[in-house]
């Protein structure tokens, strides 16, 4: 039996997918709100409650779901590995670019599977578009998408009236601070085609003038085979929310997400309408669903499709106890969670410079030290 540790009462998201998981027990919480721990740990059946992380990970667990606020996430994953633990752990990877080089080290270090808990990604839309892009339906994908438009401004303060994290690690940071839900599929899509720069401007403070983080920002990324990826994140306009709007472009075809108000995923492909561009029309993306949706998702039971996150959530935690299990690499492994967390860290950087192209490192198996630095 693999048993499971929680830091954060927000991993309990992660609770559906994991009791749906043959051979895996989730036997301890951690939080520091005493209340919150023990009504959740009596309604999910936990038997092991701790207010102390270090306690818990001196206890018997094998692995530990990270699940904390971002600014957390390195010095809690770096001591679950010292403890010879895997970890799965929530967005972003770390919040400084020196997390990141060390977050590398620890993780080669220790030999522990670790794997970011970038769920978008395990939307079954965008894993059916993975599938397409496999199998050379668009061509050549050369241009994406990603949008997270997510008003936040009212989590600034806790419910009692005190400064939250997210007013400082959010929105007392500019530029794309949370990069990893629309970056996640793109990335998937392209292939971890490795990004070399990162560009990023914004409007400016209009709708909430205390905050740092701007109404909106646009981060282009450029991948090392010359792939553009085009980032928004705007998390305080007065708006209606969409957080996993993307679009992809390839030499053969065109995808779109649903925008609102009765839209759906959307398809046009060259093979259709003869490729007359005077011809060309959308085509509901679900009408190929049977043929390119991946067999596990087109099979999963009810108990695994209501795990959450559109169906996605049971497929993350599976995931990662396979790589626990079999020895695999795990889905998205270290070098990935900091290069898509990079991109928002050296945002925040271009913003702050008039929109200055700033170098991404290349995170990499033994990466040397003379190469964990921003180069503007």
């Amino acid at each position: 039996m693999l048993k499971i540790g929680i830091v954060g009462a927000r991993g309990l998201s992660s609770m559906a997918g994991l009791k749906a998981m043959p051979g895996v027990e989730v036997s301890a919480l951690c939080d520091i709100d005493n209340d919150l721990l023990q009504t959740e740990s009596k309604k999910h059946g936990i038997t092991k409650t701790y207010r102390v992380y270090e306690d818990m990970l001196a206890s018997d667990i094998d692995a530990v779901i990270v699940a904390t606020p971002m600014q957390n996430h390195f010095q809690q994953v770096v001591g679950a590995l010292e403890a010879n633990k895997h970890v799965l752990s929530e967005v972003t990877a770390g919040v400084t670019m020196d997390e990141l080089f060390w977050l590398v080290e620890s993780v080669e270090k220790y030999s522990k599977v670790y794997m970011m808990a970038e769920n978008y990604m395990y939307i079954p839309e965008n894993q059916m578009l993975n599938n397409m892009v496999n199998q050379g339906v668009f061509g050549d994908v050369y241009f994406a998408e990603g949008e997270y438009l997510h008003n936040i401004a009212a989590l600034a303060t806790y419910p009692n009236g005190s400064t939250s994290w997210r007013s400082f690690w959010q929105l007392g940071k500019r530029g794309c601070f949370y990069p990893t839900h629309s970056l996640g599929p793109v990335m998937q899509w392209f292939k971890n085609d490795p990004i070399v720069t990162v560009q990023s401007v914004g409007t400016g403070r209009n709708t909430y003038k205390q905050f740092r983080q701007e109404d909106t920002s646009i981060t282009l990324c450029k991948t090392k085979s010359g792939k553009l990826i085009e980032l928004r994140l705007d998390c305080l306009s007065k708006r209606p929310h969409n957080f996993a709007y993307y679009s992809l472009q390839g030499t053969k075809g065109v995808y779109e997400a649903p925008r609102g108000l009765g839209d759906t995923h959307k398809i046009w492909l060259d093979i259709m309408d003869d490729g007359d561009p005077d011809k060309a029309s959308w085509r509901p993306l679900d009408e190929l669903r049977d043929k390119f949706m991946p067999e596990r998702y087109l099979n999963a039971t009810d108990e695994q499709r209501a795990a959450g996150h559109w169906g996605g959530d049971f497929f993350i935690v599976q995931d990662f106890i396979w790589a626990i299990q079999k020895g695999i690499k795990p889905a998205i492994d270290v070098y990935e969670a900091c290069e898509w967390t990079a991109v928002g860290l050296l945002s925040e950087l271009s913003i702050m410079n008039n929109g200055q192209v700033i170098n991404m490192p290349h995170f990499r198996s033994g990466m040397p030290k003379d190469e964990q630095i921003i180069q503007l």
